[in-house]
């Protein structure tokens, strides 16, 4: 048992923290939005509190999963963040999917405060977190840390890997989404045009799953994605997000990435369609148009 807060109680971090719960932590939580953080209270116990550093002076580990850079620089930096609070030897996750920029430079701040730091995002979405099954890509500079973060992390996780020093496990993001990318906009091509066709998808799905085609998008979104249905998990504008930071670093390491950027055109078109909070296999909504 180790006292846990946790930072962030969206679809993500709100069953995360539940998860802590369940294993038998002592869970302080803090959300922007109060209500939120009470009726997690009220569902999972523990405690919320009023700032982000309040969680941080309750807590020998913290992890944080908000939205984008300015959300972790505002929950973690400053007087009133989690580092204000957490005690010299703690430890601070971050779950966000962040440039790993900012990994870098909460890294630096938070040895400055002699308090370890792991930047952790995760994949599997919002079943994911809700069912306790997440990968987590670790980037840590003391593997002692990473340790004493993957002891809590297994709460939620099904797979939980250090990949090198501060800023790694954002960059493993970045490969995560940049491959998803790509294979959503292949099925996306291939359900279209097996429609056209007069083809029954959810046979043809069933057969070519087996083979050199199949993927977890195949199998989890083809039906929904002939049906028409597009409300399930990570939505447009998180993916956009990503994809940003993709690019990005691309252009500073010198990588091509020719498919990456013309599927983020494809979700702008997606976004510019209605689509912001659609999940990320509303792709083929696009193919549709005609």
């Amino acid at each position: 048992m180790a006292r846990v807060g946790f930072v962030g109680l969206g679809v993500m971090g709100f069953p995360m923290a539940g998860h802590l719960v369940a294993a038998g932590h002592d869970v302080t939580v803090y959300n922007r939005t109060g209500a939120k953080a009470e009726s997690w209270v009220a569902r999972h116990g523990g405690r919320s509190a009023a700032t982000p550093r309040e969680v941080g002076e309750a807590s020998d580990i913290v992890m944080v999963c908000v939205g984008n850079d300015a959300d972790v620089r505002s929950v973690v930096l400053g007087p009133d963040g989690v580092l204000a609070g957490l005690a010299k030897g703690t430890v601070l996750v971050d779950h966000t999917t962040t440039s790993a920029n900012l990994a870098r430079e909460i890294g630096a701040a938070a040895a400055a405060a002699e308090v370890g730091f792991v930047d952790a995002p995760v994949s599997g979405g919002q079943a994911g977190a809700e069912n306790g099954v997440l990968t987590v890509m670790c980037g840590a500079d003391d593997s002692a840390v990473f340790e004493r973060a993957r002891e809590v992390i297994t709460a939620y996780s099904r797979a939980c890997e250090l990949l090198g020093s501060v800023g790694s496990g954002q960059l493993a993001k970045m490969v995560n989404q940049i491959c998803i990318a790509g294979i959503v906009q292949g099925l996306s091509e291939g359900i279209n045009f097996a429609q056209r066709a007069g083809l029954d998808v959810e046979q043809m799905v069933g057969v070519i799953s087996q083979g050199a085609a199949g993927s977890w998008q195949m199998v989890n979104r083809s039906a929904t994605m002939a049906q028409d249905k597009f409300d399930f998990g990570f939505a447009v504008e998180w993916m956009r997000k990503d994809l940003g930071f993709c690019l990005d670093e691309a252009r500073r390491n010198g990588s091509l990435l020719p498919v990456t950027e013309i599927v983020d055109g494809y979700y702008a078109e997606v976004e510019a369609m209605g689509g912001r909070r659609w999940d990320t296999s509303s792709l083929i909504k696009r193919l549709r148009r005609d």
